[in-house]
């Protein structure tokens, strides 16, 4: 399966297993989504389980914060995360904080999905990366997955799981990874293992990071888009990098980076995601916090720029085998 076929089997599976789980928002019903992500569930489970929205994401967010209220399990879409910010409202002040001003009689147990992150020529209003905004609000957990495998396990423990998630969905890893080279030809899932995707029911526990590369020189944090661009970069520059994808920014599963860091003595942190306040810049706190006297030199970190995303420069913004080979030269020279 590709990124998009399993995101699409998590729902199949969590709405045959449960008459409770809803799927709605813009284009999700016939259409299927924008991105086909939900092609073929109204036909099988009916428009009252999967329906069109109207083009408001703050209503989409604050229907689903009351169905999720009355005991239902909706799993709303945003159809690109450039546009969650007219539901900022919804899932800040009333998703996020309706277990605890409610004394845990409510809960809110929505997940809401979005295609996030650039590299596909969409420009400022479909390539930004706002991860760090809802890593901030208590109460919200934050999964971005970068594989098939992981996208359907993590779904579905997402929808499980009786607090509101916010699920990032890389969308220039959609049909296939990408090592940041934008002139070569692309790859597909089926040419890699984590697109062998089990058809029925499996989770990935959230809060636990995966070291999809053990190494004992240094220690990189990325998530997303980002773990398969670092993987060339290291697989080219000949380094002995840990790579550690995160899977969920919140929880963090931060045991596993300390180990790490402590390990290596070095760590280089990427994302997409603009510079200042992303979330970069808490994983590299904690591991000032946690590992300084193991660190052998400076956090290194890999982002986007404090600017809107170019359509122009796109290359220059997204954080590719370039700038991420400058910054290893830099953090292992040290």
């Amino acid at each position: 399966m590709n990124m998009i076929q399993a995101i699409n089997s998590a729902m199949d599976v969590m709405m045959g297993r449960d008459p409770d789980v809803i799927v709605m928002g813009e284009d999700v019903g016939y259409f299927g989504g924008v991105f086909r992500a939900t092609a073929g569930l109204q036909a099988k489970y009916g428009k009252t389980r999967v329906f069109d929205t109207p083009i408001t994401e703050c209503g989409i967010i604050g229907v689903a914060v009351g169905m999720g209220a009355y005991g239902l399990r909706p799993v709303p879409e945003i159809q690109f995360a450039d546009y969650i910010y007219p539901a900022l409202d919804q899932l800040v002040s009333e998703a996020a904080r309706l277990r605890y001003r409610s004394a845990g009689e409510f809960t809110s147990p929505i997940t809401v999905r979005s295609p996030f992150g650039g590299g596909i020529f969409g420009g400022q209003t479909h390539s930004q990366s706002p991860e760090g905004i809802f890593t901030h609000v208590s109460g919200v957990k934050t999964v971005i997955p970068s594989t098939p495998y992981d996208a359907k396990g993590l779904l579905i423990a997402a929808i499980e799981d009786n607090d509101p998630t916010i699920f990032f969905e890389p969308k220039r890893i959609y049909n296939g990874p990408f090592d940041g080279h934008w002139d070569r030809p692309t790859q597909n899932w089926s040419q890699h293992p984590a697109g062998e995707v089990p058809t029925g029911y499996y989770k990935i526990e959230l809060g636990k990071a995966k070291i999809v590369r053990p190494g004992e020189a240094l220690t990189i944090l990325a998530y997303g888009t980002m773990v398969h661009v670092c993987q060339a970069v290291i697989a080219e520059a000949g380094v002995d990098a840990e790579i550690i994808d995160l899977r969920t920014l919140v929880p963090l599963d931060i045991e596993t980076i300390e180990a790490s860091v402590k390990k290596t003595g070095r760590c280089m942190i990427v994302h997409e995601a603009t510079r200042t306040s992303g979330f970069g810049a808490e994983l590299s706190a904690i591991v000032q916090e946690r590992c300084f006297y193991h660190l052998e030199a400076p956090i290194e970190r890999v982002t986007g720029f404090d600017t809107p995303y170019p359509h122009s420069l796109e290359w220059a913004y997204f954080p590719g085998p370039v700038r991420i080979g400058e910054a290893l030269k830099k953090v292992m020279k040290d």
